[in-house]
């Protein structure tokens, strides 16, 4: 049986000193290859790796991941496979740091998850995706999980199997009910009043403040919900929404069930037919969260309200 060609490690780093060996040697290692090279990480860390590459910076693709994957279920469809498939016939080499200190307690289920989900996304696939842990500013529980979203973690060290290594365990514990929120407005929608559920959403984003694209972002992202809801949902669907911390928060319950944790993740040949609600959903959020069982199935969005 032939060895997956992905390669996912984990690299627990601990100071600046640190990360720019360890992760400025992985990248002029991969140029030394010829290998195409992204960096997507936080935009203080994409600044020490700029300065310390120096010439080198201009022949790496950079990303500030704070914006591009300020929503984590964007990461993998806008990101790191959008790189991936622009370099069809080689091998790539990516760093990711989707999860840095600051990340918020509400943030963090939907990264752990995306870290998860990438050992699926890209079996098979000529790519090695390194992501960087912060081990002196990250919880110890976030180092743990860490450990089993990859096979395999580096420090200063070096490298090791990772024995706790089970990222379906991850993808699982993480995908549990929400708390209640606080005096939603809401509305139950099916085939004849959906157009009701966008013009309610617009409404309370219009209400918290957000103009022009931002609104038309949340009409869509309802708009593709409650589709959903329609085509997978049992034909109808409650939408929910409210304010908290600095967001609008809009949810479409239903009593679907997603079965395939690879949904809206996957980039989507806009040549080809069929459903890209998830994925649109994905790509104009901030955030998105998701609880799914055969009970049905919670979407929570959130618009940053600044």
């Amino acid at each position: 049986m032939l060895a997956d060609p992905f390669s996912h490690p984990a690299l627990f780093y601990r100071g600046d000193r640190e990360y720019v060996a360890a992760v400025g040697g992985f990248v002029r290692e991969g140029l030394e290859l010829m290998e195409p090279v992204a960096v997507a990480v936080p935009a203080d860390r994409l600044a020490l790796l700029t300065a310390a590459l120096a010439a080198d910076a201009e022949k790496v693709t950079l990303v500030d991941m704070g914006d591009a994957g300020r929503n984590p279920g964007r990461i993998i469809p806008a990101v790191l496979t959008d790189f991936a498939d622009r370099h069809q016939g080689e091998r790539v080499r990516i760093v990711g740091e989707p999860i840095w200190p600051g990340r918020s307690p509400v943030e963090y289920p939907a990264c752990a998850q995306h870290e998860a989900l990438i050992n699926y996304a890209f079996v098979g696939r000529q790519a090695t995706i390194l992501c960087p842990y912060d081990a002196e500013r990250l919880a110890p529980e976030v180092l743990t999980e860490a450990e089993r979203t990859h096979p395999t973690l580096r420090d200063a060290l070096g490298e090791r199997h990772s024995a706790a290594y089970a990222p379906e365990l991850v993808i699982t514990w993480h995908n549990r009910p929400f708390t209640e929120p606080v005096g939603p407005i809401s509305l139950r929608f099916d085939s004849t009043n959906l157009g009701a559920a966008r013009a309610l959403a617009a409404s309370q984003a219009a209400l918290a403040g957000l103009t022009g694209t931002r609104l038309d972002d949340v009409r869509l992202v309802i708009a593709e919900l409650g589709a959903n809801s329609l085509d997978h949902g049992g034909g109808s669907g409650l939408v929910r929404i409210w304010t908290d911390d600095g967001h609008l928060v809009c949810e479409v319950s239903d009593a679907g069930h997603i079965t395939d944790p690879l949904a809206g993740r996957r980039p989507v040949d806009p040549r080809m037919a069929g459903s890209r609600g998830l994925l649109i959903v994905n790509l104009l959020s901030d955030l998105v969260r998701v609880h799914t069982s055969p009970g049905g199935t919670v979407v929570r969005v959130y618009f940053a309200l600044t």
